[in-house]
């Protein structure tokens, strides 16, 4: 595909920060959007993008941004306000006025990531809004769309798998639902970003919707099983019957330091089938050099990730970028920038040794870390 002007929506998010850092080396011309176009300077890619304003959920906003943009051939959406109060309607406002938007501005197609939509009737916010989403991107007259669906990302900074290390590392007994025994297509980062810069291509992927998934069909629950092993953790099952996702949500929020609104969202998804309902764009795009990454392979290289780098110097899109999210890197990580804002530079040293602190010590600083944190300002290091 020869290179083409590309809005992406979304690009401070974890896929979107990525998935410049690959349009941009693929020789594209990107403008990145912000409603606080000020954050996109702490991205290692700010120079070689044009940064516009865009607040998706203020329809003039979104037309004053294709009008500063300039011609623009390409969308990306990734927009999405999961766990905010009240963020099924919101998302779906803000998808109708960025296509409008898009509409009048020429553009020609819409690449939107969303997530699975299984069968049934009484699906949770999340599912349901990502397929209204996409139902709002879709303009009679407007650009044609591409939906890839997606379930469970694993990397570094993915929400839905900083849920999974954090269940992993602070449980011995990880508590196991029926519910947890669905079935799951799990997808690394790697392949998502490689999807997503496939279907900017109309010669190869025709517009519609598509599921994307990794190698590996899987549980929640032999997934949790999957990181203890890989990590090198032992852990067990814990059967507990009649335990609804609710209840799990609660647990989860009151144990991890992943936004409450977030957790609540994502777990509620979980008691759903997540399947990929076809084989997705694998008989269109090729897989990529040494196939698709499964899941241990996948979450070896989440793992794997040391010190937070700029997200367009990271050596692999698996590993921790300094803008994914403050509490994502697992508790390791978040002890030495706890430390580190409070120990002495000529004492930082010691804090290489944190990895090795007991499990039980380990656990009592735990206790009070997530509440502190939460009071440090956030302007030191990430």
């Amino acid at each position: 595909m020869n290179n083409v002007r590309i809005l992406v929506a979304g690009a401070t998010g974890y896929v979107g920060s990525r998935l410049v850092s690959v349009l941009l080396d693929e020789g594209h011309e990107v403008v990145a959007t912000s409603r606080d176009v000020g954050k996109l300077v702490d991205f290692g890619w700010y120079e070689d993008v044009t940064p516009v304003t865009l607040d998706a959920h203020d329809a003039a906003s979104a037309k004053q941004a294709f009008a500063e943009a300039g011609p623009v051939d390409l969308l990306y959406y990734l927009v999405h306000g999961i766990g905010q109060p009240d963020f099924r309607e919101a998302d779906n406002r803000a998808a109708a006025n960025v296509a409008a938007a898009a509409r009048d501005a020429g553009v020609r197609r819409i690449v939107y990531l969303g997530g699975f939509v299984p069968a049934g009737d009484e699906l949770s916010e999340h599912l349901t809004s990502r397929a209204e989403v996409a139902h709002a991107l879709t303009l009679d007259d407007g650009p044609e769309l591409v939906w890839l669906g997606a379930a469970m990302i694993i990397g570094a900074g993915s929400t839905s798998f900083e849920m999974l290390r954090y269940v992993g590392d602070r449980f011995v007994l990880i508590p196991m639902p029926p519910w947890v025994h669905n079935p799951m297509d799990p997808i690394s980062i790697r392949d998502v970003l490689h999807y997503l810069a496939a279907a900017a291509d109309p010669a190869r992927v025709p517009a519609g919707a598509y599921d994307i998934h990794g190698p590996d069909t899987t549980t929640y629950g032999d997934l949790m099983l999957a990181y203890a092993r890989v990590s090198g953790k032992w852990r067990a099952s814990l059967p507990v019957p009649g335990v609804e996702t609710s209840v799990l949500s609660r647990l989860s929020v009151m144990t991890s330091p992943v936004p409450g609104g977030l957790v609540a969202d994502l777990v509620a998804s979980l008691g759903h089938p997540m399947m990929a309902s076809d084989d997705g764009l694998r008989a269109l795009v090729p897989d990529p050099p040494g196939g698709l990454v499964g899941i241990d392979d996948a979450i070896t290289l989440a793992l794997s990730s040391r010190r937070p780098r700029p997200v367009n110097a990271l050596t692999d899109p698996h590993h921790l970028a300094d803008t994914d999210p403050v509490w994502a890197g697992g508790d390791t990580l978040r002890i030495r920038r706890l430390a580190t804002m409070v120990t002495p530079t000529v004492a930082r040293p010691v804090l290489g040794l944190v990895g090795a602190i007991p499990g039980p010590v380990a656990a009592a600083l735990r206790t009070g870390l997530d509440t502190l944190i939460g009071l440090l300002p956030r302007t030191g290091p990430r």
